[in-house]
This record gives structure tokens, sequence and C-alpha cells, in this order.
């Protein structure tokens, strides 16, 4: 329950008395601040109120205090501009492939703007809920995507971006970071936390385990070496995701309550930019206001590029798969990528292991199974069979990482193993692509999974 002191804070804020409201609800500790955002708090910018503050009536003050805060108080505020290019793209058909564009680029200030929201709602809430508002909203983009493409009956696209997060996380942000902070710290060996890093392995060894075995039992009933059972692989994997969701309830157990202890750990030393956020620029209602303003834009652009992914394919001439595992990846988590490597920079890598691996874990033990529960409720079969390629590709990471990762320190060679495994990766989705049927949506009732992948 949210102290009288914060909602003191909120009033004073929501008013435009912001200064009152700051001082009123001072330093904030212990409110569910995360890894992912104090990364995402190294690309925020310290708004100017000067201005604001001369405006004379306090309701329009703390209009316009709520507006620079939200849309300049920012680093990447130039790309807003994508989001109403996108919608005008797509009302006046100036191209579906300007729409995928364009509403790809939007989605980088929204997803940094939910993370820094969801911020501020914990800031109210305290420890626990914000603790949990961060575990549910920090892959929002990912599952909104997901939905809208189950809804479509798009499933390979589903799977290939999921796939593509956990890699991007694994191989492409941990690894550009142990690289570039090793070469920034090049005449001593990187220290990190291990217990944080043995948390999220063993999270990701039972993600990988789930998606092997849905993938063995399909092999092992087509080679005839074992009876076919009554036990479809669908039940399978839905009975798996039950499993998986089960284990990332303990892990949140475990992060936020008994051993929270081990994750607060790596803010001890940050006396900079990390603590320089913590105050609440945002009232209570403000913040929850613009959430949902901001999930519904995001829900907006998600349904754009669902619908003209394989447009931009065929402008592009890119495949479908590249463009779902490696692109759709990295641009919509952009932000939260680029804060992690900025850490690694400082030396401090405890915070660079929290995104990376945290965001990776939460995709796989949370967004993949509830993608999978999300589709039998709306009547779509998605199973965790994601292929062989992609499997094997998800298995071989998280075994890469976790072997990367076992000894506590760093250098730039890391970097290296892992970025080089990302490329290869990206390199054979590059030249294969995977057929998706259009018409296998919800309103067609054609609901099937699409089969293997194909050579280009």
């Amino acid at each position: 329950m949210a102290s009288s002191t914060a909602y003191e804070a909120a009033r004073s804020i929501e008013g435009g008395d912001f200064k009152s409201g700051l001082l009123r609800h001072g330093h904030g500790h212990g409110h569910g601040r995360t890894a992912h955002n104090m990364s995402s708090s190294s690309l925020r910018k310290k708004s100017d109120m000067t201005l604001v503050s001369k405006v004379p009536w306090g309701v329009l003050r703390g209009l316009l205090a709520n507006l620079q805060e939200i849309f300049l108080g920012t680093k990447l505020f130039i790309l807003f501009p994508a989001v109403p290019l996108a919608i005008a793209a797509h009302y006046f058909h100036f191209g579906r492939a300007w729409v995928f564009a364009l509403s790809l680029l939007g989605l980088t200030p929204l997803a940094e703007r939910v993370s820094f929201l969801t911020e501020q709602i914990a800031y109210y809430t305290g420890p626990t809920v914000g603790g949990l508002l961060n575990a549910t909203c920090g892959n929002a983009t990912e599952l909104i995507i997901a939905i809208f493409a189950l809804y479509e009956g798009k499933i390979e696209v589903v799977k290939l971006s999921l796939v593509g997060s956990i890699l991007s996380n694994l191989l492409l942000v941990l690894g550009t970071s142990l690289l570039l902070g090793g070469i920034a710290n090049l005449r001593k060996e990187q220290l990190y936390d291990r217990k944080q890093a043995d948390a999220n392995s063993g999270l990701l060894m039972l993600a990988a385990l789930c998606h092997l075995l849905p993938l063995g039992f399909r092999y092992a009933i087509n080679s005839g070496e074992r009876a076919v059972t009554t036990v479809p692989i669908l039940d399978l994997s839905r009975a798996c995701s039950f499993v998986m969701l089960s284990a990332y309830i303990a892990f949140l157990l475990f992060q936020l309550k008994t051993h929270r202890q081990l994750f607060e750990a790596q803010e001890e030393d940050d006396n900079d930019d990390v603590t320089a956020e913590e105050e609440a620029v945002v009232g209570f209602p403000s913040a929850l206001a613009w959430l949902v303003g901001m999930t519904i834009v995001i829900a907006m652009l998600s349904e754009y590029i669902v619908g003209t992914i394989e447009d931009a394919s065929e402008s592009w001439g890119i495949s479908v798969s590249f463009i779902s595992i490696i692109l759709l990846p990295i641009v919509g988590n952009a932000a939260e990528h680029a804060g992690a490597i900025i850490f690694a920079f400082k030396n401090k890598l405890d915070i660079t292991l929290g995104v990376s691996l945290g965001s990776a874990s939460q995709v796989a033990m949370f967004v993949v199974p509830l993608s999978v529960l999300v589709a039998w409720i709306m009547g779509v079969d998605m199973d965790l069979d994601f292929k062989l390629l992609e499997t094997g590709s998800l298995i071989m990471s998280v075994l890469l990482t976790a072997f990367t990762l076992q000894d506590g320190t760093s250098h730039y060679l890391k970097g290296v193993v892992l970025l080089f495994a990302y490329l290869v990766i990206g390199a054979c989705f590059f030249v294969l692509k995977t057929p998706t049927n259009k018409t296998n949506g919800i309103n067609s009732g054609l609901l099937t999974t699409t089969s293997g992948v194909v050579a280009a």
C-alpha cells in the first residue's frame, strides 16, 4: 500500500507544484527499481523546468511539466515523430514497407517511456508491487506483438521474434557490452556478482529443456523408435508452459522477497547517474494514465508491424525469418540495450548482466509460455516446438553464455566470442526463410502451425 507521503507528493506534482512534490517525496529507497530501470535511466535527460515554472496557472503548469517529462525527458525524443508518421502512412497508404519501418522506429522511444512510467508508478506502490510491474511490463512490446501475430495466425513470426529476443539479449547485448567494457578497461579484468548470473542461467537452462522436449518428442515419434502416445506435442507444450510460469513466479519470489539483497547489491557503488534518478517526477495518476496511453499506441504500432511484415520482406528482399529473429528484437529493445552497454563502459557489469540476462529470462520463462497459453485461449495451436535450427541456436546460446559467465570475471575476448556466435546465427537466418501461412488467422478457422525452415 502506498504511503501517505507518496500520495501527498503525487498531489503536489499533479497540481503543478512539482518542486514541492519532489522534495516531499525525497529519495526513494527500495521502490522496486531493477537493472532494467537503471539501464533505461542512462538514456534520460533532466528536463529544464525554468519556462514551465513561470506559467501562472497550477493545473496548466502541472500539465506542461508532465508533457515535458514524458516527451522531452529522454534522449530518444528525436524518434517520437515516427509514431504519427507511421499512423499517417497507414491511413494515407504511403506504402506498407514505410508503415513497417516507421512503426518499428516508433516502438523504440515508446518502449523506453513505458520503462520510465513503470518506474514512476513503483515510487508510489512500494518495492513488491513495483518489482511485479517491472517483471510484467519489462517486455510488454514483445508480448503485444506476439498477441497480434497470433490473431493473424502468424505463429512462426511469434516464435522467431521471441527466440530472437532471447538471442539478442544473450549474444548481441551481452557480447557488445563485454567487448566494449573490456576495451574501456584494458588494464584490469571486469568483475561482477556471480550469484545473479547463476540464478538467471538456471532459469534459461530450464527454458532450453522445455523447448528441447517437444522437439525431441516429435523426432522420437517420427523416427519410429517410440510408440505413438495419446499425448500430442501441443498438450506437452502447454504443460511445459505451466511449469515455466510456475518457475518464473518462484524466481520473482526469490528476487523480490527472500533473496532481494542479491539483486540490490548492484546499486551500492552507483552514486552518479543511477541515484540521480531517485526522485519521482510524474504524479501517480498521470503516470498510470500515460502508461495506459503508451500501451495503446504500442498495440497500434504492433498491429501495423504484424500486418506489413511480409510486404517489407518483399520490398527489401529480406526473408521474414531474418526480420523476425534479428530486426524486431534489436529495434524494439534498442533503448534498454544501449543502456546496458553504457553501464559496461562504466565498469558496472552487474547492471549490464541484470539487463541482458534478466530480459532473456523474462522472455524465455514468462513471455514464451504466456504466448502459448494465450494462443490456447484464442484457439490457435502454438506449441514449444520451435524447429531444429531455432531450438539448437537457443540451447547453444544459453550454454555458451553460462560457460562464459561462470568465473565472475570478464574481458573483451568473451564479448568477441558471443558476438561472433550471434553473427553466425544471423547469417543462417539471412539465407533461410520460414514460409508463413497468411490464411491461418483466427477469422479463417485454419489454425495450423507452419512447417519447417526451407531454403530461400
